[in-house]
């Protein structure tokens, strides 16, 4: 067995009031961290979100890869050049300072990304692309937001909902050898205009983006619109973007060993 450290993984959080106090808490729901360390096999570490004292090149110095996760808050739309919100729309306007430029400081350094949720769409708005607000409304569109009946009926919100296709010769289609299969759906954003360089690799039935990556990237930069962190084991690609990233992340630890060494 290797005596190399593991990869470290950032994990940048939600701020919000979990007490109803009105003060705030840096939050990552413990799924993603262990989702992490299990099947990708890295180290996560959490980053808060925050503008204060937060030095961008000083934080990814240490790290191997950055997992963005789901929320509940949405994408503030002026960054993306979207109508308002309504005022009382949830927002993390910190997560948003400290994420979006994140992302562009990770593909310039060849860091991995890997987002999910609302993670995709982060990508998506930092490379230039935009967003639907309520997918729901849109003609046509199912309801892809997160199941209200779930409670105490046997039903899970993160059951698989709806069926995705995934662009045939693409990466998705190459690590799982199939064209559709099932995900989880707790979303009411989601991608509008992709962004360039962004290539499309899955699509629901009703037409919404699901999947992401970006081509010529450096390392891996992968989003998908579901909750791939719920037991990737039981979910065939979820599980292989676990170990990609996992991977991609070795291989940024091994360079970022050997520039220490270096130098």
């Amino acid at each position: 067995m290797s005596d190399a450290p593991k990869p470290i993984v950032g994990i940048p959080s939600n701020q919000m009031d979990i007490t109803g106090r009105g003060q705030n808490s840096h939050v990552v729901n413990m799924r993603y961290a262990e989702s992490l360390a299990v099947h990708s096999g890295v180290m996560p570490v959490i980053i808060p979100a925050m503008t204060i004292d937060h030095p961008m090149d000083e934080i990814l110095a240490h790290m191997d890869g950055i997992l963005l996760t789901g929320g509940r808050t949405n994408v503030e739309p002026h960054h993306f050049g979207g109508p308002p919100f309504p005022d009382d729309e949830p927002i993390d306007p910190e997560r948003d300072a400290v994420v979006l430029p994140m992302i562009r400081a990770c593909i310039d350094r060849g860091i991995p990304v890997f987002g999910t949720c609302r993670g995709i769409q982060e990508i998506n708005v930092a490379l230039g692309g935009s967003l639907h607000y309520r997918v729901h409304e849109l003609p046509g569109k199912n309801d892809h937001r997160m199941r209200r009946d779930a409670d105490g009926n046997g039903i899970d919100v993160y059951d698989l909902r709806h069926p995705v296709t995934l662009t045939p010769g693409g990466m998705f289609h190459e690590w799982v050898g199939e064209l559709e299969l099932m995900v989880n759906s707790l979303h009411a954003q989601s991608v509008d205009r992709v962004a360039d360089g962004l290539v499309v690799e899955a699509v629901s039935d009703d037409g919404i983006i699901e999947g992401l990556v970006l081509e010529g990237a450096k390392s891996l930069v992968v989003g998908v619109q579901w909750h791939a962190e719920f037991d990737p084991p039981s979910h065939s690609l979820s599980h292989e973007i676990y170990k990609a990233f996992g991977d991609a992340a070795r291989v940024h630890a091994g360079q970022r060993l050997h520039k220490r060494v270096a130098s």
